[in-house]
């Protein structure tokens, strides 16, 4: 029979010792050495107080792999901040392990001195969870992961990164698989760097950007906001994003790559993040598909680009070498200057959907095939455009995107392949039927599960 070990608790302390043997009477100094003295399984109290990493590797969390029914855990009590200065590489390095819970820290710089990242692993990971984590002002990304594993990040607030918040590196093996990011707030990137406002020498950092992988990822009930790169850009297969609020981001707002994607309850404004230079970006991007015949759905999503001239709100295989099917129902787009873009490599299908363009007679371009207001409904059963009539539209700042009691999208879309719910967590439907766009009228009062910007009001640590 295998041998069965106990698993112990220790204890870092700011005034502890190294020389202590780690326990709760008598703690560790520095939690880098503590965590390459703990065994397998073993959990470490890191106590209240502020730690300054500042030596590679020596200062460095790096925590064994634990097993299945046996977590190695590192976790904060009380307010606990890792500091880093001297350019560290990082705080916590996970490069190669498994089954780790880490929760309850704060990670950023000491003083405005150079600190690369928060959490890294450039091997691959697995069975890593990420819960209650505030990580910010870093000069590179907060969470820089290469082919992670059933990786979860919940409840986390992460900002003010020169790179990006979440993201990784191009893969090795596989890239991003079996992976949940909920409840998080993701905003800022490269609005800081080395001790400074920004922004960062980097191109267009992300809010979560990773490159191709297998899938599937889900993105649920975040925030993603006033990111000088996208808010969202996934190439995984099978990226599930829904109950979330993407908004004020300088480039693209959700960008997806990767087959068997849907994009469900979700809000997405402020392309430009209140600057009105044109720009090649948009609030929705599908393009550069590899997967010959891959399928995306997008249902009950609201879009408002009404603000930057100069680029289509919306563009699905503008480049596209392989035929793709998608499928949009329940939508609601609200642009300016410029219409609606569908390739001719798109096996294109929409209904129940608001199309409204202010500036421009065509409202959306299908196949090179122009349709104005009133010949948008020949492209699928419900279609209309008309003003939606939005509560308090809004551009580089936070907007209230519920509808109006007159709007003509209420319980003007289908039941079919919808969800039961809406951004908040009301019930679909609330009225006669099915509204249009992410909130269901009535249902959604912000007192949701998910209420708007429930994050900017939580206090972390």
């Amino acid at each position: 029979m295998p041998l069965i070990l106990w698993a112990t608790t220790y204890y870092v302390s700011p005034k502890g010792s190294n020389s202590n043997p780690g326990t709760k009477e008598k703690p560790w100094a520095t939690p880098g050495y503590a965590t390459k003295h703990i065994s397998s399984g073993d959990t470490l109290v890191i106590l209240e107080g502020e730690y300054v990493l500042s030596r590679y590797w020596e200062d460095m969390l790096t925590p064994p792999s634990g097993a299945a029914g046996k977590w190695t855990v590192i976790r904060g009590e009380g307010k606990v901040v890792l500091k880093g200065r001297n350019n560290l590489l990082a705080a916590v390095d996970l490069g190669g392990k498994r089954y780790i819970r880490i929760e309850n820290l704060e990670i950023t710089n000491y003083k405005g001195e150079p600190f690369r990242e928060g959490i890294t692993a450039w091997g691959p990971c697995s069975h890593i969870e990420l819960r209650n984590l505030h990580i910010h002002h870093l000069d590179e990304m907060c969470v820089d992961l290469r082919d992670p594993s059933h990786l979860k990040i919940l409840d986390s607030r992460i900002h003010h990164c020169g790179f990006g918040a979440i993201g990784g590196p191009a893969p090795a093996q596989g890239g991003w698989r079996d992976v949940l990011i909920k409840g998080c707030y993701l905003d800022y990137s490269g609005h800081y760097y080395q001790g400074g406002s920004g922004p960062s020498p980097y191109d267009r950092p992300d809010g979560f950007g990773i490159e191709p992988s297998e899938g599937p990822v889900e993105i649920a009930d975040c925030l993603v906001e006033h990111n000088r790169g996208d808010g969202i850009d996934s190439k995984a297969r099978k990226t599930y994003i829904h109950r979330t609020i993407v908004a004020n981001n300088s480039c693209d707002g959700v960008k997806v790559w990767g087959g068997g994607s849907r994009v469900e309850n979700v809000l997405i404004y402020g392309r430009g993040d209140g600057d009105p230079t044109p720009t090649p970006w948009a609030s929705l991007v599908i393009d550069q598909v590899r997967e010959a015949g891959a399928r995306f759905e997008i249902v009950n999503v609201t879009i408002y680009d009404r603000d930057v001239a100069g680029n289509y709100p919306v563009y699905v295989g503008y480049d596209q070498a392989v035929s793709i099917n998608v499928l949009f129902r329940n939508l609601i787009i609200f642009g300016g200057s410029d219409p609606v873009y569908i390739g001719p490599r798109v096996k294109f299908s929409m209904d129940h959907s608001d199309i409204y363009i202010t500036g421009s007679s065509t409202q959306i371009i299908v196949g090179g095939k122009r349709f104005g207001p009133g010949e948008i409904s020949r492209l699928g059963e419900g279609n209309i455009s008309r003003d939606p009539m939005f509560l308090q539209p809004a551009w580089g700042r936070e907007g209230d995107f519920h509808l109006r009691r007159q709007s003509p999208c209420i319980d003007a879309g289908t039941s079919q392949g919808a969800p039961s719910d809406d951004l908040e967590g009301g019930r679909r439907p609330w009225g006669k039927g099915v509204d249009m766009g992410a909130y269901e009228y009535g249902a959604s009062s912000g007192k949701g599960k998910f209420p708007p910007f429930f994050w900017r009001r939580r206090k972390f640590h």
